[in-house]
């Protein structure tokens, strides 16, 4: 029978740092999905129009540098196992967001936002404070998260200019996984957060937006 691994406090911590890394210098763990935007050509952008999608794409991968803290702050708390393979597997569906966003930066001559690290240490604390208060409460964090990014992306997706399918295409497919992952949550017993906390993370979020479109 093989023996289970117990992990010590620094091994934990070492793990941790390395998925921060991993995260945030692009090497992040992913499904293998292939790019939704692999076959299509690239069309003829205006300079207004490729530093427009340049800046939407950031603010996307700023935003899934943050999903994947909240996940591996969640996964760190949670109390239960399912749960736990459960926000794994999404992290790793969000790790697909956030290499086929970099990508689209890369191809628009553009770069990710210089406040990926502080991003993903303060969504990292958040999710785990989430995982702390329980895992209902922690998946009904999931489910209000997702739903606050599927209304972004469906922003996004009527602000983009209309020739740009690359990025509409990865957004498109983005917007159905979160979609998916707030189904999943609500499924597994999501508690319903309260009307204040709702409104801290808008006003976060906003905060992020507003800052990772310009740095």
């Amino acid at each position: 029978m093989k023996a289970t691994r117990h992990f010590t406090l620094i091994d934990r911590f070492c793990l941790q740092f390395d998925q921060a890394l991993r995260s945030i210098t692009g090497t992040n763990p992913t499904t293998g999905r292939a790019n939704p935007a692999v076959n299509l050509a690239e069309d003829s952008l205006t300079a207004t129009e490729r530093r427009q999608s340049a800046a939407l794409m950031r603010i996307n991968h700023a935003g899934e540098i943050c999903a994947q803290a909240l996940y591996h702050g969640q996964t760190l708390s949670s109390r239960s196992k399912a749960l736990q393979a459960q926000l794994q597997q999404a992290a790793l569906e969000e790790g697909d967001h956030l290499t086929w966003c970099r990508e689209r930066l890369t191809e628009l001559h553009s770069h990710t936002s210089y406040l990926n690290p502080f991003w993903y240490v303060g969504s990292f604390c958040i999710g785990l404070a989430a995982g702390l208060a329980g895992d209902q409460w922690s998946l009904g964090f999931v489910a209000e998260t997702e739903r606050q990014v599927v209304k972004h992306l469906d922003k996004h997706l009527h602000t983009l200019a209309p020739q740009d399918q690359r990025s509409h295409s990865i957004l498109a497919q983005m917007k159905i996984d979160e979609a998916i992952h707030r189904h999943d949550a609500l499924e597994a017993g999501a508690h319903t957060l309260p009307r204040p906390i709702q409104i801290a993370m808008t006003f976060t979020s906003k905060v992020m937006v507003t800052t990772a479109s310009r740095i």
